[in-house]
């Protein structure tokens, strides 16, 4: 079937006569304003008899891009978003412990306190979660605790964060058995992208397969994506709040524009692998490889009894 063209007819206003009640009158002031782009036809003459003038014009079918076949509203790229699951400390805020004073900032006031916790907004913070939430859908995984992330979320994002499709904690990662090489007090959680994937939780609220390493986007610290597939995560540096000029989230920043190109990518790990941010994946030409490898081994052989350290 031939695709459906919208047609304009063109219309003939006669300029120097009176009009009669054979003229075409206009509905409204509406109908004489420029319409998206198309502009009015006048024929401008002295003479009302002209012949040429008032024969109908025939149909003219201008292309104006919007052909049923071409307008395409159920395209994929149009009804689906990427998915967007941000982290909480580290990229948004920064966090310092009243018990470590070595961690607050020396000349910076804290935004606000939540227990313990001395909390700082990024600039462009909010900014930046609007214009997530208007190109992506957007989740959030913190390697926190419950009792500590849910004050300081709804302090940073007030009523934003309705819009988050899901609001994970610690409780939702796994636990590797390890200690994270800059703080052995502090446990390594792993963030699976697969429990997302394959709906480790029925309440996510979206079907099965729709979300897969093409379309999903991880940012948080390079070991916590340990298990996950290759370019399906970004490591940016964490912020610093004693930089003063920091705009990574700002309109031009660093991060906004790589996720405004993102956003238009037709697959994530293709756009994350040719446009590197932040620091690299753990590979086996990391320095610290044989601490990860060891705890990759270890996984694996919980999980299938083989310690070949492979991806999961």
């Amino acid at each position: 079937m031939a695709p459906k063209v919208w047609r304009i007819k063109k219309t003939v206003i006669a300029s120097d006569h009176q009009p009669t009640a054979s003229d075409h009158k206009p509905t409204s002031d509406h109908n004489d304003k420029k319409e998206a782009g198309i502009k009015a036809v006048v024929a401008a003459s002295g003479d009302s008899n002209n012949t040429e003038e008032q024969k109908e014009e025939p149909e003219t079918a201008i292309d104006l891009g919007v052909s049923m076949d071409r307008l395409n509203l159920g395209s994929e790229k149009n009804k689906k978003k990427k998915l967007l699951v941000l982290p909480l400390r580290g990229i948004l805020v920064y966090r310092a412990h009243r018990s470590r004073p070595e961690t607050i900032p020396r000349n910076r006031r804290p935004d606000f306190c939540y227990g313990s916790f001395l909390v700082y907004k990024r600039p462009y913070c909010l900014g930046f979660l609007k214009f997530c939430f208007q190109r992506f859908n957007v989740g959030l995984w913190s390697s926190a605790r419950e009792h500590n992330l849910q004050g300081i979320l709804t302090n940073v994002m007030g009523n934003l964060k309705k819009k988050l499709l899901f609001t994970w904690d610690q409780e939702h990662g796994t636990d590797s058995g390890f200690k994270c090489l800059e703080n052995r007090d502090k446990p390594l959680f792993f963030k699976e992208l697969n429990h997302l994937w394959e709906k480790k939780y029925p309440n996510l609220p979206w079907s099965d397969g729709e979300y897969s390493a093409s379309n999903t986007l991880l940012i948080t610290d390079p070991e916590k994506s340990l298990l996950n597939p290759p370019n399906t995560a970004i490591f940016p540096r964490n912020y610093d709040p004693e930089n003063r000029k920091d705009d990574f989230l700002g309109p031009k920043g660093e991060l906004r524009v790589f996720l405004e190109g993102l956003a238009e990518a037709e697959d994530v790990q293709t756009y994350v692998e040719e446009h590197p941010i932040g620091d690299p994946e753990i590979t086996p030409s990391h320095p610290d490889w044989d601490h990860y490898c060891k705890i990759i081994c270890c996984v694996n052989k919980i999980r299938f009894g083989d310690p070949t350290p492979k991806l999961i």
